[in-house]
């Protein structure tokens, strides 16, 4: 597709999310109740026994969790997903992906301008909401990084973004081999949540975490968490972002060479 053509679909699908908009701020702003239950279970953690000030779990203050599971949300803000694999399934099983086969528009590349317009569209509606949680806890953070870990962080967001499209869209592509994907999409949600520090620091699990770190999980929450709190040095840090840029390139092949097969495979009769 040319430049044109992406410019246009995503124009076209900003203004299809501003359509709904009244109902799509909505739904944004309920999201944001998993963050007050979160630190107040965490709060509730941290207090068995000792004082906040005082205690500490496996190298995190409270303090330092709290800003852990906020900045999490902001990585998973960028990489999550929703409905992308699904939506895949589903057309591939109703026979609606024939229009990618006979118009000249490319499926993943649609599908991404898709999802940028999507994530615009949040953070329009989040950015508000978000600022004033981070300052109403902005006594959990010990201050500004430097400027060069502010765009590690902001490059890490990016990164997120492609790698968790790219995932979701390669499990959705496995539907031109099994039609029904729900079962392996809930196993990989659920692995996803774990894996990607989403739900604790992946600090936490030891020699185990050592040997998650090798999948790309990591890089849908936790990595972009840990580099603005401080747990890479520069060096670490470039090194962490070209294994993540490596991980793009890997699984932007996959999905290249699995969306050509299940094409050629793919059989629909009728209108």
């Amino acid at each position: 597709m040319s430049w044109r053509v992406h410019w246009v679909i995503l124009k076209t699908c900003l203004e299809e999310r501003f359509v709904y908009r009244g109902d799509f701020a909505f739904a944004t702003l309920v999201r944001f109740m998993p963050i007050v239950t979160n630190i107040f279970l965490w709060s509730a953690i941290y207090a068995v026994g000792t004082s906040h000030e005082s205690a500490r779990m496996n190298g995190y203050s409270y303090a330092n969790m709290v800003a852990y599971f906020l900045l999490a949300m902001v990585g998973r803000a960028f990489s999550s997903m929703p409905g992308l694999a699904s939506g895949i399934a589903r057309e591939v099983r109703d026979g609606t992906v024939k229009k990618y086969l006979t118009q000249p528009i490319d499926m993943l590349g649609y599908l991404f301008w898709h999802r940028v317009a999507h994530k615009i569209v949040y953070y329009v509606v989040a950015i508000g909401p978000f600022a004033l949680v981070f300052w109403l806890c902005r006594s959990y953070f010990d201050g500004w990084p430097d400027a060069f870990t502010i765009a590690g962080f902001v490059a890490s967001l990016l990164l997120s973004f492609l790698i968790g499209f790219l995932l979701e869209a390669w499990i959705g592509l496995i539907s031109f081999w099994f039609l029904e994907v729900s079962s392996l999409l809930f196993i990989y949600m659920m692995f996803n949540y774990f894996l990607s520090g989403h739900m604790i620091p992946l600090d936490w699990l030891g020699a185990f975490g050592r040997f998650f770190r090798f999948m790309p999980f990591q890089y849908l929450a936790y990595v972009p968490a840990a580099i603005m709190l401080g747990k890479y040095s520069h060096e670490g840090l470039l090194v962490e972002l070209a294994i993540e840029s490596a991980w793009v390139v890997v699984l932007f092949v996959a999905c290249r060479v699995t969306l050509a097969r299940g094409i050629r495979r793919y059989g629909a009769f009728g209108g």
